[in-house]
């Protein structure tokens, strides 16, 4: 699913973006004295994969609880399809919610686990199976249904309980760490399927996870989130290459973080003084000259290498290799600098063996070396 593929589909022909399917206003919900969400607002569109991402205790599973209709704001307002949900029992909203544990029933058929909402609301039978054939085929499981859970694999599993979810046809479905439970491997296979098992049915999904791979390959937008509030919605693209913020920028993947002072500031280009040197950044804003400010830099857009690149402007800062990390498709290079900061590069191994190929190994004298414009110019 492409970034922005679903966002752009919120916009109607004339240009104006449509009423959003779920629109959240000044909510707070509080235990205590603690404060969960503290006074948030957000609009996600019809169709939408959204994710809401953030470390444990952020407030995202409590926002996710009240949108299922568990869990009443002490202010604010949660609307659905243009209707007020703020004081509606969950029974009676137009959701439907797939827990992480999976929570299938096992003296039960996967088929009749599925049926099992369909009955509960007394659908005939014959539309009961037609519904349940239906879903079972998109999830690619047709001839499971006469199995129990416990004959199942763990990403059989998930795709059940998703079955189940969808099934009802809800309007909003919330997804609380759907994937926790499988493996790295199943995992990566499954963020794709899921995406796009949403893509089919047309069915806003609202996910929790704290993940942040997972969020980046599922959602059409995301939000972070800290302390129970908003700290950058946007596409994946947006929050991991414009975080808005250190925060951001280093819950979002990996950054190297360089504080300094703004001594030359032009449209779309940034001079900051460092104690690593000068650095330059070319970001689009204007910043004030004598600002104090913070330059991000991704390990994977650093080029590392034992002779100085002068093809590159600015940017260029020696170092020695402290560890070497292989990871299989890649290899992290710890290296310190002069002034004792320790920065990661991250490089693909394209060839084998790596470490001879790239002569780089422990102890090595270095020059990193970054283009202006992959730096991120960081305001908090």
């Amino acid at each position: 699913m492409e970034d922005g593929l679903i966002l752009d589909s919120a916009i109607s022909q004339n240009g104006k973006k449509n009423k959003p399917f779920v629109q959240i206003r000044g909510l707070t919900k509080k235990f205590g004295e603690i404060t969960a969400v503290d006074n948030i607002d957000l609009d996600i569109y019809q169709g939408e994969l959204f994710c809401l991402l953030g470390g444990s205790g952020c407030g995202k599973s409590t926002l996710l609880r009240m949108l299922a209709g568990f869990e009443f704001p002490e202010s604010g307002t949660i609307s659905i399809d243009g209707i007020d949900m703020s004081q509606v029992p969950a029974y009676e909203r137009p959701t439907n919610m797939m827990f992480q544990s999976y929570a299938l029933f096992p003296h039960m058929t996967v088929g009749e686990n599925i049926a099992f909402g369909l009955q509960q609301d007394k659908i005939s039978k014959t539309e009961i199976s037609d519904r349940v054939n239906d879903i079972l085929k998109l999830v690619e499981l047709e001839g499971y249904i006469k199995r129990r859970p416990q004959q199942l694999s763990g990403g059989q599993m998930q795709r059940v309980a998703l079955a189940r979810a969808l099934v009802k046809k809800p309007k909003l479905l919330l997804l609380d760490e759907p994937l926790a439970a499988l493996d790295k491997k199943l995992r990566k296979q499954t963020q794709f399927e899921l995406a796009n098992i949403q893509e089919q049915v047309g069915v806003t999904f609202i996910v929790v996870t704290h993940d942040q791979e997972e969020a980046m390959t599922l959602s059409s937008r995301m939000a972070v989130m800290d302390m129970g509030k908003f700290k950058q919605i946007g596409t994946p693209t947006e929050i991991y290459e414009f975080p808005e913020s250190r925060f951001v920028a280093d819950f979002i993947g990996s950054a190297n973080i360089f504080e300094g002072k703004v001594i030359n500031s032009k449209a779309g280009h940034v001079t900051v003084s460092t104690d690593v040197g000068e650095l330059i950044v070319n970001y689009g804003q204007s910043v004030s000259e004598g600002k104090n400010i913070w330059i991000g830099i991704r390990p994977e857009k650093i080029h590392l290498s034992k002779t100085i690149t002068k093809k590159l402007d600015g940017n260029h800062i020696k170092g020695v290799v402290e560890e070497i990390g292989y990871l299989g498709e890649t290899s992290i290079y710890k290296v310190r600098l002069e002034n004792g900061q320790i920065i990661d590069v991250s490089a693909p191994n394209q060839s084998r063996p790596m470490n001879q190929a790239r002569g780089i190994t422990w102890e090595d004298v270095v020059y990193l070396s970054w283009e202006p414009e992959s730096a991120m110019l960081l305001n908090s």
